[in-house]
């Protein structure tokens, strides 16, 4: 069975940042394919993303989120935490799982930096729809 439907977590830390990958991954696939569900935060990813994959109503699970280095070693933890939710998630379903979760080590608040990390995650958002793609047809393909 082809699945027409692409499910996209987003964490809500950061949306003006998060929300571009939403924005890129809509510029291939086109929005009215796309179901989004917003989390608290990165950590809850992986379970969201498992949830969906499990419903069998998603070719794939992009998930986005922006995990800063606050000054304590926290950071670390979390984003290896939540790749590795992500990974497990996809693995258990069948279902890719994607992620566009980034940990920048030198991020601030700043105009700046906002505006580079969020050209990243439009960037970071189309590059997850080509590989939702094309995981898609490799599978299609070895049946």
């Amino acid at each position: 069975m082809t699945h027409t439907r692409y499910a996209f977590v987003k964490a809500n830390w950061h949306t003006d940042i998060v929300d571009q990958a939403l924005d890129g991954f809509c510029q291939i696939i086109p929005r009215d394919q796309v179901d989004v569900f917003d989390v608290p935060g990165a950590f809850e990813m992986p379970l969201m993303a498992r949830d969906l994959a499990r419903t069998g109503r998603y070719a794939s699970v992009a998930c986005a989120a922006l995990v800063v280095d606050g000054g304590i070693y926290r950071h670390d933890f979390v984003a290896a935490a939540v790749v590795q939710g992500l990974m497990q998630a996809g693995l258990e379903t069948g279902v890719p799982v994607l992620s566009v979760s980034l940990t920048p080590h030198h991020y601030q608040e700043t105009d700046h930096h906002t505006a580079i990390f969020r050209d990243h995650f439009v960037q970071k958002g189309r590059e997850a729809a080509h590989a939702a793609l094309a995981i898609a047809k490799a599978r299609e393909a070895i049946g």
